[in-house]
C-alpha cells in the first residue's frame, strides 16, 4: 500500500485552552488576592551553544523518521498557525476579563449600597449580576468551542500541506517507511535518518498561503 499516513501529535502546541476567573455569587466579595512577591533578578543568559551540523543521511537506508511537534514549532507555517490560535486566544480572554470587570463592579455595588438602595432598584441590580453570571458562563463554553473548532482547523490545514512534502523528502531519500517520531516508540535512532531539517526547509520554501480571517 503506497501513500502516507501522518499521525502528528500537535497537542503539546495546540492544546491552549481560555482561563477565566471564577464570579462569586451575587452579593459576595471576591476573594483577596495574595501579595505579590518581589521581582527576582533574571539569571544571565548562557552562552549559545555552537550550531552542530547535520547529520549525513546513511547510504541505502530505507527507513527514517520524523519529528511533527519539531516541524510544526520551526516551520514557517506552524508559527503562523500558531499565532491565529493565540490571537484568538488572546481576544477571548481579554473579552472575558472586560465582562468579569463589569460583573466585579455591580457585585461591589451591590455590597456596599445595596442596604441604602429602594427595593425596585436592588432588585434590578440583582437581576443584572445573574444575567451577567449566566451569560459569562455561556460565553466560557462557546469561547473554548470556538478556540477548539480553529485547533482542529489549523491541525488539518497543516497535515495536509506537510503530508506531500514529507512523502516528496522520503521518495528523493528512497526511503520505503517513514516513522513518526513522537509515536513510533523508538528506543535507538541513527541521527543521520530524521528528514525534519529538510521538511523544514521544503515547506518554508513553498509560496505562503493567504492568511485566513
Amino acid at each position: 500500500m503506497r501513500g502516507l499516513v501522518l499521525a502528528a501529535p500537535l497537542a503539546v502546541f495546540m492544546s491552549a485552552g481560555v482561563a477565566f476567573a471564577q464570579t462569586p455569587p451575587a452579593g459576595q466579595q471576591p476573594p483577596a488576592q495574595p501579595p505579590a512577591r518581589p521581582a527576582q533578578p533574571a539569571p544571565a543568559p548562557a552562552a549559545p551553544a555552537a550550531a552542530q551540523p547535520p547529520a549525513p543521511f546513511p547510504v541505502g537506508a530505507k527507513m527514517a523518521f520524523i519529528n511533527p511537534q519539531r516541524i510544526f514549532q520551526e516551520s514557517a507555517e506552524g508559527k503562523a498557525s500558531l499565532s491565529r490560535v493565540q490571537t484568538l486566544i488572546t481576544k477571548k480572554q481579554t473579552e472575558g476579563q472586560d465582562r468579569q470587570k463589569k460583573l466585579q463592579a455591580d457585585q461591589q455595588k451591590l455590597q456596599t449600597s445595596g442596604a441604602v438602595m429602594n427595593e425596585a432598584a436592588r432588585s434590578q441590580l440583582e437581576k443584572d449580576i445573574e444575567k451577567q453570571q449566566l451569560d459569562g458562563q455561556r460565553f466560557q463554553q462557546d469561547a473554548q468551542a470556538e478556540i477548539n473548532e480553529l485547533q482542529q482547523e489549523v491541525q488539518n490545514d497543516f497535515i495536509k500541506k506537510v503530508s506531500p512534502i514529507i512523502e516528496a523528502v522520503a521518495k528523493e531519500k528512497g526511503v520505503q517507511l517513514v516513522f513518526d517520531l513522537n509515536n513510533a516508540g523508538l528506543a535507538y535512532f541513527e541521527p543521520g535518518l530524521d528528514l525534519s531539517t529538510e521538511v523544514i526547509k521544503k515547506l518554508d520554501a513553498k509560496p505562503a498561503a493567504a492568511p485566513k480571517p
